[in-house]
Protein backbone atom coordinates (compact mmCIF):
# COMPACT_ATOMS: atom_id res chain seq x y z
CA UNK A 1 0.00 0.00 0.00
CA UNK A 2 1.20 3.45 -0.53
CA UNK A 3 2.91 5.16 2.54
CA UNK A 4 1.84 8.49 0.33
CA UNK A 5 -1.99 7.56 0.92
CA UNK A 6 -4.17 11.06 2.20
CA UNK A 7 -7.59 12.30 3.06
CA UNK A 8 -8.24 14.40 -0.12
CA UNK A 9 -12.18 15.87 1.55
CA UNK A 10 -14.34 14.82 3.64
CA UNK A 11 -18.21 14.78 3.64
CA UNK A 12 -21.34 14.65 5.62
CA UNK A 13 -25.19 14.98 5.79
CA UNK A 14 -27.72 14.86 8.33
CA UNK A 15 -30.21 14.21 5.62
CA UNK A 16 -30.78 10.86 3.52
CA UNK A 17 -30.07 12.65 0.67
CA UNK A 18 -27.55 10.66 -2.08
CA UNK A 19 -24.91 13.24 -2.15
CA UNK A 20 -23.15 15.02 1.09
CA UNK A 21 -21.67 18.27 1.76
CA UNK A 22 -18.45 18.81 1.93
CA UNK A 23 -17.01 19.81 5.50
CA UNK A 24 -13.87 21.28 6.33
CA UNK A 25 -13.72 18.24 8.69
CA UNK A 26 -15.96 15.36 10.55
CA UNK A 27 -15.44 14.37 13.63
CA UNK A 28 -15.79 9.95 13.71
CA UNK A 29 -17.47 8.23 16.75
CA UNK A 30 -16.23 4.61 18.03
CA UNK A 31 -19.09 2.63 17.44
CA UNK A 32 -21.38 4.79 15.53
CA UNK A 33 -19.79 6.68 12.57
CA UNK A 34 -19.72 10.45 11.24
CA UNK A 35 -21.04 12.63 13.70
CA UNK A 36 -24.03 14.04 12.48
CA UNK A 37 -23.85 11.84 9.97
CA UNK A 38 -27.77 10.30 8.85
CA UNK A 39 -26.16 7.16 8.97
CA UNK A 40 -24.72 7.57 12.19
CA UNK A 41 -25.90 4.52 14.31
CA UNK A 42 -24.63 1.17 15.96
CA UNK A 43 -27.72 -0.26 14.03
CA UNK A 44 -28.55 -0.01 9.78
CA UNK A 45 -29.34 3.68 9.21
CA UNK A 46 -29.86 3.29 5.44
CA UNK A 47 -33.25 3.42 4.75
CA UNK A 48 -33.71 -0.34 2.65
CA UNK A 49 -31.83 -1.44 5.27
CA UNK A 50 -33.98 -0.20 8.51
CA UNK A 51 -36.92 -1.42 6.44
CA UNK A 52 -36.23 -5.03 5.96
CA UNK A 53 -34.73 -5.37 9.71
CA UNK A 54 -33.61 -2.32 11.96
CA UNK A 55 -32.00 -4.56 14.21
CA UNK A 56 -28.95 -5.81 12.24
CA UNK A 57 -25.64 -4.00 12.76
CA UNK A 58 -24.50 -1.17 11.17
CA UNK A 59 -21.91 -2.07 9.04
CA UNK A 60 -21.56 0.77 6.85
CA UNK A 61 -20.85 3.60 9.48
CA UNK A 62 -18.19 5.34 7.26
CA UNK A 63 -18.33 5.09 3.36
CA UNK A 64 -15.16 5.81 1.53
CA UNK A 65 -13.86 6.20 -2.35
CA UNK A 66 -10.72 7.02 -4.12
CA UNK A 67 -10.64 9.93 -5.67
CA UNK A 68 -8.73 7.63 -8.52
CA UNK A 69 -12.05 6.99 -9.34
CA UNK A 70 -13.55 10.51 -10.07
CA UNK A 71 -10.22 10.77 -12.74
CA UNK A 72 -11.14 7.41 -14.24
CA UNK A 73 -15.28 8.48 -14.94
CA UNK A 74 -14.24 11.69 -16.23
CA UNK A 75 -12.00 10.17 -18.91
CA UNK A 76 -15.78 8.61 -19.63
CA UNK A 77 -16.95 12.05 -19.79
CA UNK A 78 -18.87 12.21 -16.10
CA UNK A 79 -17.88 14.76 -14.11
CA UNK A 80 -18.25 13.83 -9.92
CA UNK A 81 -16.54 15.44 -7.56
CA UNK A 82 -15.80 14.72 -3.31
CA UNK A 83 -19.28 13.94 -1.66
CA UNK A 84 -21.09 13.80 -5.05
CA UNK A 85 -21.33 9.65 -4.49
CA UNK A 86 -22.41 10.28 -1.30
CA UNK A 87 -18.69 9.34 0.59
CA UNK A 88 -17.86 10.54 4.01
CA UNK A 89 -13.66 10.23 2.98
CA UNK A 90 -12.43 10.77 -0.63
CA UNK A 91 -9.10 9.30 -0.27
CA UNK A 92 -6.04 9.72 -2.87
CA UNK A 93 -3.34 7.56 -3.27
CA UNK A 94 -4.54 4.24 -1.89
CA UNK A 95 -6.33 1.44 -3.79
CA UNK A 96 -9.19 0.88 -1.53
CA UNK A 97 -10.74 -1.77 -3.48
CA UNK A 98 -7.99 -3.75 -3.19
CA UNK A 99 -7.89 -3.98 0.56
CA UNK A 100 -8.74 -7.15 2.26
CA UNK A 101 -11.57 -7.42 4.63
CA UNK A 102 -10.65 -6.19 8.27
CA UNK A 103 -8.23 -3.96 7.05
CA UNK A 104 -7.79 -0.77 10.04
CA UNK A 105 -7.55 2.46 8.03
CA UNK A 106 -5.98 5.44 10.40
CA UNK A 107 -6.32 9.04 9.74
CA UNK A 108 -3.87 11.10 11.51
CA UNK A 109 -2.35 9.49 14.95
CA UNK A 110 -6.50 9.23 16.21
CA UNK A 111 -9.49 8.17 14.44
CA UNK A 112 -9.77 4.44 12.98
CA UNK A 113 -12.40 2.45 10.32
CA UNK A 114 -12.24 -1.17 10.34
CA UNK A 115 -13.36 -1.94 6.54
CA UNK A 116 -16.34 -3.98 6.31
CA UNK A 117 -16.96 -4.76 2.54
CA UNK A 118 -17.93 -2.62 -0.66
CA UNK A 119 -20.73 -0.27 -1.19
CA UNK A 120 -23.20 -1.50 -2.96
CA UNK A 121 -23.97 0.50 -6.34
CA UNK A 122 -27.94 1.40 -6.61
CA UNK A 123 -29.76 3.42 -9.43
CA UNK A 124 -29.69 6.26 -7.61
CA UNK A 125 -25.82 6.95 -9.29
CA UNK A 126 -27.98 7.15 -12.78
CA UNK A 127 -29.99 9.95 -10.86
CA UNK A 128 -26.79 11.92 -10.43
CA UNK A 129 -25.61 11.25 -13.85
CA UNK A 130 -27.39 8.99 -16.50
CA UNK A 131 -25.49 6.30 -17.40
CA UNK A 132 -22.79 6.70 -14.67
CA UNK A 133 -24.08 3.53 -12.74
CA UNK A 134 -22.40 1.56 -15.80
CA UNK A 135 -19.28 3.06 -14.86
CA UNK A 136 -19.05 1.59 -11.36
CA UNK A 137 -20.64 -1.38 -11.68
CA UNK A 138 -20.05 -3.50 -14.43
CA UNK A 139 -19.21 -7.89 -15.06
CA UNK A 140 -15.81 -8.85 -15.03
CA UNK A 141 -14.71 -11.17 -18.06
CA UNK A 142 -15.22 -14.33 -16.38
CA UNK A 143 -19.25 -12.77 -15.43
CA UNK A 144 -18.67 -11.72 -11.70
CA UNK A 145 -19.97 -8.49 -10.76
CA UNK A 146 -17.16 -5.93 -10.14
CA UNK A 147 -18.29 -3.14 -7.52
CA UNK A 148 -15.99 0.16 -7.50
CA UNK A 149 -17.92 2.55 -5.80
CA UNK A 150 -16.06 2.20 -2.75
CA UNK A 151 -16.06 0.87 1.21
CA UNK A 152 -17.64 1.02 3.80
CA UNK A 153 -16.21 0.74 7.13
CA UNK A 154 -16.85 0.61 10.95
CA UNK A 155 -15.86 3.11 13.33
CA UNK A 156 -13.14 1.52 15.78
CA UNK A 157 -11.47 4.79 17.38
CA UNK A 158 -13.09 8.20 17.41
CA UNK A 159 -11.45 11.43 15.80
CA UNK A 160 -11.53 14.14 13.61
CA UNK A 161 -10.66 13.15 10.05
CA UNK A 162 -9.68 16.22 7.64
CA UNK A 163 -8.03 16.68 4.34
CA UNK A 164 -4.96 16.08 4.44
CA UNK A 165 -4.08 13.87 6.88
CA UNK A 166 -2.35 10.62 6.37
CA UNK A 167 -4.41 7.31 5.87
CA UNK A 168 -1.81 4.72 7.69
CA UNK A 169 -3.08 0.90 6.35
CA UNK A 170 -3.02 -1.64 8.53
CA UNK A 171 -4.21 -5.54 6.91
CA UNK A 172 -5.22 -7.99 9.53
CA UNK A 173 -3.14 -11.24 10.01
CA UNK A 174 -3.54 -14.30 7.87
CA UNK A 175 -4.83 -14.56 4.23
CA UNK A 176 -5.98 -11.72 2.18
CA UNK A 177 -10.10 -11.74 2.36
CA UNK A 178 -11.57 -10.47 -0.95
CA UNK A 179 -14.31 -7.42 0.01
CA UNK A 180 -17.67 -8.34 -0.66
CA UNK A 181 -20.99 -5.80 -0.68
CA UNK A 182 -22.33 -5.49 2.33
Amino acid sequence: MSVDAVVESVSGSAGHTFSKDVLPGIRLLAGLGVEGDAHLGATVQHRSRVAADPTRPNLRQVHLIHAELFDEVAGAGFSVGPGELGENVTTRGLDLLALSTGTVLRFGDRASVRVTGLRNPCLQIDGFSEGLLGQVVHRGEDGAVVRRAGVMGVVLTSGPVEPGMPVHVRVPEGPHVLLERV
